[in-house]
């Protein structure tokens, strides 16, 4: 029987991906946390945890009438983003996939009232919400496997828990030891383009409204308390806030793992950072000793 060994919360943000001076320029002179912090999070678990699976839920790679699974036995090739070509070309990628972990999820879909479908195509595109994790976290780990799931952009929080539900199922059901990853970030308002070249800076005085950063803190404690029923019940008016992807990534996660019963507390790796008026931030959730729904301390 598989299990979830870790989940995470994380940011995919481009600036992560460019060169170290090109990211000082943007930074006023200073480092982004969320490098160091993500380089810290493979030291402390990518590389010494067991697991053999990656699953990554991809608030960049939006479809429309169901849920996506990937389930090529591997993808490999070159990446250029087409958000932002300037910083994001042609990087390699490989790695092998789990197509009996993508086809379990979508035998579970049903049974939860939602619709996934696993797709083995090659050509099938790339999005840099997962490329730009595996080139921290899953670069020069060969044997781990790597999948994406997509979040349905005509799907709501109820879609998004049971596409979580069926992805949990599928855990169980194969013989996996599993990493999940939500890969997105918190409240996610851009600054215009006109604007936006005066909020480049990581420093949260740049998060688009004072009410975004207020609700991000404010998830940011209940994380650490291990409060997920809270964030969860408290969703409509996150929602206000324009979380990416509709929060679909965490929702996936958490619901895989027991929803509104999940009491593990989060770690977090670097500082609450901005992204041109967006909150952006690495947490990790590791396995509690009792379990994911173990009584909270």
């Amino acid at each position: 029987m598989g299990e979830v060994v870790g989940a995470g919360l994380l940011a995919h943000v481009p600036t992560m991906l460019m060169p170290y001076e090109e990211r000082l320029a943007l930074n006023e002179g200073k480092e982004i946390s969320l490098v160091p912090g993500i380089e810290q999070l493979r030291r402390d678990v990518f590389e010494t945890l067991d697991y053999d699976t990656v699953v990554v839920l991809d608030s960049h790679w939006f479809t429309t009438v169901e849920f996506v699974v990937t389930a090529q036995d591997r993808r490999a090739g070159l990446f250029t983003a087409e958000e932002l070509p300037r910083g994001m070309c042609r990087i390699p990628y490989d790695w092998p996939g789990d197509p009996e972990l993508a086809h379990a999820m979508a035998a579970h879909g049903e049974k939860h009232g939602t619709w996934v479908t696993a797709i083995d195509d090659q050509y099938l595109p790339m999005y840099y919400a997962t490329l730009n994790l595996w080139h921290f976290l899953g670069r020069g780990l060969p044997d781990k496997r790597w999948v994406s799931v997509s979040v349905c952009q005509t799907g709501d929080t109820l879609d998004f828990l049971a596409a979580g539900r069926a992805l949990g199922d599928a855990i169980a059901a194969v013989d996996r030891k599993v990493l999940l990853v939500a890969s997105g970030a918190l409240s996610h308002t851009f600054w215009p383009l006109r604007e936006l070249r005066a909020h480049e800076a990581s420093d949260p005085s740049h998060i688009f409204s004072r009410e975004a950063y207020e609700a991000d803190q404010e998830r940011l404690r209940w994380f650490a308390d291990g409060d997920h029923a809270r964030v969860l019940d408290t969703m409509p008016e996150f929602l206000e806030h324009r979380p990416e992807g509709k929060f679909a990534h965490y929702l996936m996660m958490v619901a895989a793992l027991g929803e509104g019963a999940v009491t593990a507390p989060s770690r977090q790796y670097g500082e609450y950072e901005n992204s041109v008026g967006t909150g952006q931030v690495h947490l990790w959730f590791d396995r509690p000793a009792g379990g994911w729904t173990a009584p909270r301390a």
